[in-house]
């Protein structure tokens, strides 16, 4: 099976923290979409130390960081954006 690649028409960068979430991501998804936006890149969401505002300070690789959501509100989030593809 081949798979073709996407080239970004936009790209929009999302800095999660603990001011601004998966959930708030979400809600901002279909406006994004509308302005044309086809891809997002987002700062690291894995669990990272206690108050960190740019996720690079991770501890650990197999869990998300819960002051920017759980597991559902990342799932949701996915989703809203395989919705606008």
């Amino acid at each position: 099976m081949v798979r073709i690649k996407a080239i970004p028409d936009a790209t929009y960068r999302l800095q999660f923290n603990s001011q601004f979430t998966f959930h708030q991501a979400t809600a901002l998804i279909p406006y994004l979409h509308r302005l044309g936006i086809s891809h997002c890149y987002v700062s690291p969401y894995l669990k990272a130390r206690p108050g960190n505002t740019h996720g690079y300070d991770i501890v650990d690789h197999n869990a998300l960081n819960l002051e920017i959501g759980s597991e559902a509100d990342y799932e949701s989030f996915v989703d809203e954006l395989h919705r606008h593809r």
